[in-house]
């Protein structure tokens, strides 16, 4: 019971632990909803936002277009009651003899009011102005400042450019501090006849209040800031607008300012935070949920799977999991645990005869070890006798010696080079002594050598103990391994029927697994994903014979006598080798044979193991 509430407990903390699977796709999940926020704001902002924005700069271009229509409106009425004046024989005849009837009823108060302008002008074709007058909004019908400011727009005016190819121009003008559309006519007859004789000019102001009734707006005259172009400046919640007011000369003599609730991109911010809320919220939803799945389906099945672990581990029994009736990766997960379960123990008993097996092989890896140390001091005491130098030099001793067999030779020179020859002896003999202790040591470690190369070659020719075994049994059992060892899904088929066969159980089901493993790896280099190997034995005489058939690779039929080779491969991506060389020594170990046979490459590969089949099944076939 306290083991139970452990591995709980350790699943608990698993959770919690920041490293934990839990833990991390938490965390996943975490940055993905906030990576997928971020997209879909940014998504909506590109998509609502910009669609918005163009609704609204189409909204202002619309409200710019209304002013300048309406402003031209006003202006063209002018131009339409100066044209009525223009093409009227009074005027005409006006023109060439000016007369007091005609001002006193022409430019009258009344006239002008009835006209609906402020100012009245005619001008001759040298440019004087044979009258003007200016009637303000008081009514008064002769205001000098404004008539003076009137006359000298006038002044100003060039007329000639104003005409060309526009039958009814009209234009705006400044006086002082007010704006007043004016419209142009030439005077001819009623009926359009005779030579020009001047110009007739009318004016009409325009007020704040009458932009106002025409745009149906709080708009403004601002004669401070005139621009040529239309100015647009947006602010929070409204967008202010100020259109040019154009002169005679195209340029601004005013704006006429108003502003204009942003209604259209107000909208658009609201949509879009709705959007995104929205959007953000159903992200949340789906992530809270894919987290409870999540956890539900594979992470409390994990943490199961995991406490069991952690009590086999504990315990050191193999007990079964509990399989829950699943057929997805866990239920599988499940079902192949509980298969590892059962085939560790049989291994359990395999590793304790193959522990025996090892503690061979490390003792020949420490024999090497020995053999390596004790060759040491031969390959030194050789390396030293070749590059050591004669303790004196033969050419200079026989000098010496050809020297003293002169008779005469002076008795000083004779002592020194009887000395000198005496040396040369002594050092040639300690020489001499030297390299006979050297080679008795050399004589020694060799001698050592040979004695551990014997022992190991005794050891050598021992043959593993033999004994009955079911060779259709350990084929089972390799099977049920190698089919779960890798990602290839292979297929086996064998024989249900026992053959009993003299060989060590331990090596055989090694040499076994080898060669499954190597088949197993000859299908998945083909490409597939799935493969299938059989198995068949057939019993002749004495022996068994036992063929391992895939649908691998395969290799040349030439390359046969290869394969046994220690470090030979077929596949290049393989490196090593040694496994079909030592199952070949092994099965020759046990008296039987092993040898690889196939049509070609990409047509599979077969390996055929012959065994000496038990006495006892032996005396059964012979009966």
């Amino acid at each position: 019971m306290a083991r139970v509430v452990r591995a709980a407990s350790g699943r608990i903390g698993a959770l919690r632990n920041p490293t934990s699977l839990g833990a991390k796709l938490v965390l996943i999940l975490t940055a993905v909803g906030i990576a997928g926020s971020i997209a879909i704001t940014l998504l909506l902002a590109s998509v609502i936002t910009p669609s918005f924005n163009q609704l609204e700069a189409k909204s202002v271009d619309a409200h710019v277009e209304r002013t300048r229509a309406a402003l031209g409106e006003y202006a063209s009425k002018v131009a339409t009651a100066v044209k009525d004046y223009g093409d009227w024989n009074a005027s005409y005849d006006y023109m060439a003899h000016q007369t007091t009837a005609f001002e006193q009823e022409s430019f009258s108060p009344l006239a002008m009011t009835n006209l609906d302008v402020n100012g009245m002008a005619y001008v001759a074709n040298d440019g004087h102005i044979v009258i003007a007058r200016w009637r303000d909004q008081r009514g008064n019908a002769d205001n000098p400042v404004l008539r003076q400011a009137f006359i000298d727009q006038i002044g100003h005016t060039d007329f000639r450019h104003l005409l060309r190819g526009n039958p009814r121009p009209h234009f705006f003008v400044r006086l002082g501090s007010i704006i007043a559309a004016v419209g142009v006519a030439e005077v001819h007859r009623s009926d359009g006849t005779g030579a020009p004789r001047g110009l007739v000019l009318m004016a009409r102001q325009i007020s704040s209040g009458k932009l106002f009734e025409l745009l149906r707006l709080d708009a403004r005259l601002d004669l401070d800031h005139a621009s040529d172009s239309a100015v647009i400046t947006p602010g929070s919640s409204t967008m202010s607008i100020a259109v040019p007011i154009l002169g005679a000369d195209g340029h601004a003599v005013a704006s006429a300012a108003f502003s204009v609730p942003r209604d259209v991109s107000t909208l658009g911010r609201r949509m879009l935070l709705l959007a995104v809320a929205g959007s953000t919220f159903l992200l949340l939803v789906v992530l809270l949920l894919l987290r409870r799945m999540i956890t539900r389906q594979v992470l409390r099945p994990l943490a199961r799977v995991e406490s069991h672990m952690q009590m086999v581990r504990a315990s050191g029994s193999l007990g079964l999991l509990d399989e829950e009736k699943r057929q997805d990766e866990i239920g599988s997960l499940g079902r192949s645990f509980n298969s590892m379960l059962r085939q560790l123990k049989d291994l359990r008993e395999q590793v304790e005869v193959q522990s025996f097996a090892l503690g061979r092989s490390e003792s020949a890896v420490a024999v090497m070890h020995n053999v390596r140390n004790a060759l040491n001091p031969i390959s030194t005491i050789i390396s030293a006798g070749l590059s050591q130098a004669p303790p004196i030099d033969r050419t200079i001793l026989d000098r010496a010696i050809a020297e003293l067999a002169k008779d005469d030779l002076p008795e000083p020179r004779r002592a020194k080079l009887l000395a000198f020859v005496a040396a040369a002896v002594e050092a040639e003999a300690r020489d001499r002594e030297e390299r006979r202790n050297q080679l008795q040591i050399g004589r020694e470690a060799m001698s050592h050598v040979l004695d551990i190369i014997g022992g190991q070659q005794e050891a050598a020719h021992e043959r593993p103990p033999l004994a009955a075994c079911d060779v259709t049994d350990i084929i089972a059992k390799n099977a049920t391994i190698a089919r779960y060892s890798g990602e290839v899904s292979i297929a086996f088929s064998f024989p249900s029927r026992p053959c009993q066969v003299m060989a060590s159980r331990v090596i055989l089901s090694q040499v076994i697994g080898n060669i499954f493993s190597n088949a197993a790896e000859a299908i998945a280099a083909t490409g597939s994903h799935s493969g299938s190997i059989t198995v068949t034995i057939d019993e002749c005489d004495d022996h068994a014979r036992i063929a391992i058939r895939d649908d691998g690779e395969g290799f040349a039929p030439d390359r046969t006598p290869e394969l046994f080779q220690r470090g030979f491969s077929t596949r290049a991506h393989k490196s090593g080798g040694l496994g079909l060389h030592w199952c070949a020594n092994s099965m020759g170990a046990m008296q039987g044979g092993l040898r690889l046979e196939s049509e070609g490459q990409g047509r599979g590969a077969v390996a055929i193991l012959t065994l000496a089949l038990a006495r006892d099944t032996a005396q059964e076939m012979a009966a």
